[in-house]
């Protein structure tokens, strides 16, 4: 997790500095990185902050309007070609925002339940992927209305997830496979 040191109005846009820590190592100017699955560019560095630019369209999408200074969101380092593959397909483009409308916690353990727009929820699919805030997640259940996953420990512990609480809202991206797929069936009907 990383967090927002500083936030300053450029026209329509904003800026947003983030403390990345370790993470920052090796990050140049002009590298994308995935801050609560919204693939961001850095434009400014001092030491660990980085500071990014969103337009309008991104804060149009996103919640990062809402994040405090001092607030904390996940935070990923873009996959570079020839890296092991290690979760599932998703870009670091947010498609909706949606809302936590259950959670159920059995020990150590906790289900989550989400809901986000019509369109979006037609891509959830069980045992299929999602990224909520950039984590990138199994489906345990799918319909047309919500979608479900299973946390463990390790995921509560290190990432945002594990402060979600019912009405808690978060970035949904859903698999790129399953956009594609919907774009062919869409263009064929």
């Amino acid at each position: 997790m990383v967090t927002l040191v500083e936030r300053s109005v450029e026209g329509a846009g904003q800026a947003l500095t983030f403390d990345l820590g370790p993470l920052a190592q090796g990050v140049q100017i002009g590298d994308s990185i995935a801050l609560s699955g919204c693939c961001l560019t850095v434009i400014r560095m001092d030491g660990t902050r980085c500071t990014f630019e969103l337009g309008s369209e991104t804060l149009s999408r996103t919640l990062f309007q809402e994040l405090a200074v001092g607030g904390q969101i996940n935070c990923e380092r873009s996959l570079r070609a020839g890296d092991r593959l290690g979760g599932h397909f998703v870009t670091g483009h947010v498609d909706a925002v949606g809302t936590v409308i259950e959670r159920k916690d059995e020990g150590e353990w906790r289900f989550l339940h989400f809901n986000g727009p019509p369109g979006l929820m037609r891509h959830m699919a069980e045992k299929g992927s999602v990224a909520v805030d950039g984590v990138s997640l199994t489906i345990v259940q799918a319909d047309d209305q919500q979608f479900s996953v299973a946390l463990i420990p390790h995921t509560l512990e290190v990432t945002t997830l594990g402060a979600l609480e019912k009405g808690s809202r978060v970035h949904l991206e859903s698999d790129i496979l399953a956009k594609y797929v919907a774009r062919q069936l869409e263009a064929k009907a």
